[in-house]
């Protein structure tokens, strides 16, 4: 898969989907699994070895549910495994080596750019808080 830019006239018709547009839509949904900030925070917990849900939900501060529900998210996506342990749930990073590569070249890359994304009208901080502002209208 590549994500590298192409000329805009070398661009083929849209009719379907190329493979190159599937592709780019299975890259879009890899960074959509990392996108809540509670999924990362589960994700640098899981960083630090196996957690079940009940110690996630002590350590983020959050309803069970929604900890099992970004969990669900993550199994789904395939970026975590669970094993089972008597009554309790495992959850663990699947491919934590890249998980943490990416990660850190997320961090590398928003130190280049100064975290210019927080000031993103439509992605950053702010524009959260005004979606949050209209919801509570």
């Amino acid at each position: 898969m590549t994500m590298i830019p192409v000329a805009f006239d070398a661009l083929p018709e849209f009719d379907a989907p190329s493979r190159e547009d599937s592709s780019l839509a299975v890259a879009a949904a890899l960074f959509r699994s990392f996108g809540d900030p509670a999924r990362l925070t589960i994700v640098s917990h899981l960083a630090l070895g196996e957690h079940n849900v009940r110690d996630l939900t002590g350590h983020l501060g959050l309803a069970q549910s929604t900890v099992s529900a970004h969990l669900r998210c993550l199994l789904e996506c395939g970026m975590v495994t669970v094993r089972v342990q008597g009554r309790s749930s495992m959850y663990s990073l699947k491919a934590d080596a890249q998980i943490l590569d990416l990660l850190s070249a997320a961090e590398r890359l928003l130190a280049v750019t100064g975290n210019a994304v927080t000031l993103c009208p439509r992605y950053g901080p702010i524009a959260n808080l005004n979606a949050q502002s209209q919801a509570q209208l």
